[in-house]
């Protein structure tokens, strides 16, 4: 109560705000960590810290970003140094902090965290140090997994720690009885986050507890592919010792994730969903889920699963259109919207890896004006409604589409997965169809034509750069297969290239 001296805003703290009061906080707790709390949901444009009361105020860019955060930690507490931290709105509108003393650190930590969010890792040491952000750490992290119930593999941990940065190389093994593994992301800032987020956090309930710290190494070096090490930028390397290698679909689509996935894309690179059990059915191992606090925070669903429930989709858009971006990850085999809730739908895959692909990709992404949510469901398949029995056509079998990516083993296109973006790969061109005629066209969805080129070698293919990542995944729903003229049906995709 005291603070509202210092701000202006009079609301309820039941009623949603941009700005986010945390309660509990440990004393010892650093600017970056509590701002850490924030970045998987969207940018945080300011802080205040009361360390005397263990309280914060987070301020986020948009309130759709703190109900996002709210909702997400109501049933899975937070914890920071081990401690349970409590999340609420605030009663102010917006944090105003320009007059208040002893704020220079905190300017200094978001200064820091908006440079690495906008790409520009440009972040002075100076900066850096002021705002307690890396006082020299590497960028790979020693994890040691304690109290071990169930097994944890190399991709479990890929799939955690991938949420906050391109892992490049995994290396695991066991020391003084102990399940170990160092990993190397593409930069310093993307270890620190991970430390900060993970460090003392269970991967499934009560158990598989992670103890991270920075390793003295600079950079791993990594023999062999297999169950026990990996180098996702090395595709070609050999199993070794007779280890089963990975199989190659998944190989593609684990080490073309590794490379290219963005460090910060806003909250899709750096989404809170991780896709492994909380209450773990790995194997014949099984125990009941409950939201106990204390595990990685969205670790949901059933290994091995291929269903996503997709949620927050805009119910004035027709609700099936949205199953060819999920196409580009993975073949989708049915769609069903929910009968109460029509922004929520279940998306049957071909197999568990692509089902985590679409998640790692299109969680966090904005369709039609929408925030998407993606993550496992708890249903296994999606069920066809039986004959007779009155479905108001919510259910749709996609098994046989001709729209299918990925029906060939080994085809090319498992090496060509990238993360939405806004450039498009265009291909499938007939020699008559001209620039213009495929500018109109992508202009006619509404986009904004920003760049545009054929290739030298191959006239038949393209890149076309519009306006916004928002703008490429409505034009790559709406263009797909979209008939060109003399047999020719335009094939679009994401494209890792810029024009």
């Amino acid at each position: 109560g005291n603070d509202n001296k210092k701000f202006k805003g009079g609301r309820s703290p039941c009623s949603p705000s941009r700005v986010l009061h945390l309660r509990q906080i440990p004393s010892d707790v650093t600017e970056a960590e509590v701002i850490s709390l924030g970045l998987p949901f969207g940018k945080v444009t300011n802080l205040l810290m009361l360390k005397g009361k263990s309280q914060a105020f987070l301020e986020m860019a948009s309130e759709e970003a703190a109900v996002t955060m709210v909702n997400y930690y109501t049933p899975v507490t937070p914890h920071l140094r081990s401690q349970p931290v409590y999340i609420q709105y605030s009663n102010h509108r917006e944090l105003k902090t320009d007059n208040l003393p002893n704020q220079a650190r905190a300017q200094a930590a978001l200064q820091a965290v908006n440079a690495v969010q906008s790409g520009s890792l440009a972040i002075t040491s100076a900066l850096a140090t002021e705002g307690g952000l890396l006082p020299g750490q590497g960028s790979v992290l020693r994890i040691i997994v304690e109290n071990i119930f169930y097994p944890v593999t190399l991709e479990v941990l890929y799939q955690i720690f991938s949420k906050f940065g391109p892992v490049l190389k995994i290396i695991t093994f066991t020391k003084n009885n102990q399940f170990q593994a160092l990993l190397q992301y593409a930069d310093p800032m993307n270890a620190y986050y991970a430390k900060m987020a993970l460090d003392g956090q269970n991967i499934y309930n009560a158990c598989c507890t992670l103890r991270i710290d920075f390793s003295k190494l600079a950079s791993l070096k990594v023999k062999y592919n297999n169950d026990k090490s990996r180098d996702f930028t090395r595709l070609d390397l050999p199993s070794g010792d007779g280890q089963p290698s990975m199989d190659p679909t998944i190989a593609a689509a684990f080490g073309t994730q590794g490379i290219i996935f963005p460090s910060y894309a806003g909250a899709a690179g750096f989404a809170p969903v991780v896709g492994f059990p909380q209450g773990a059915a790995l194997g014949s191992l099984a125990v009941t889920t409950s939201a106990a606090s204390g595990r990685i925070p969205g670790v949901t669903g059933v290994p091995g699963n291929s269903v996503l429930l997709v949620s927050n989709l805009n119910p004035e858009v027709n609700k099936f259109s949205f199953w060819i971006s999920t196409g580009v990850y993975g073949d989708v085999h049915r769609v069903k919207i929910m009968f109460k809730k029509k922004e929520n739908a279940l998306v049957q895959m071909a197999d568990a890896t692509q089902a985590q692909l679409a998640i790692s990709n299109l969680n966090g992404q904005r369709l039609y004006g929408k925030v998407l949510r993606a993550t496992l469901s708890k249903h296994q398949t999606v069920q066809l409604p039986r004959e007779g029995q009155e479905d108001q056509g919510l259910t749709k079998d996609y098994s046989n589409s001709p729209l299918h990516r990925f029906k060939k083993p080994g085809s090319k296109n498992f090496h060509n997965i990238f993360p939405p973006s806004a450039t498009l790969h265009l291909s499938n061109i007939p020699p008559s169809v001209s620039v213009d005629d495929l500018k109109n066209l992508f202009a006619g969805t509404g986009s904004t034509v920003k760049a545009f080129r054929f290739f030298q070698k191959d006239c038949k293919m393209a890149l076309i750069q519009l306006g916004s990542v928002e703008e490429a995944v409505h034009a790559l729903i709406e263009l797909h297969n979209h008939d060109l003229g003399e047999n020719h049906h335009l094939r679009v995709s994401f494209s890792k290239s810029t024009i």
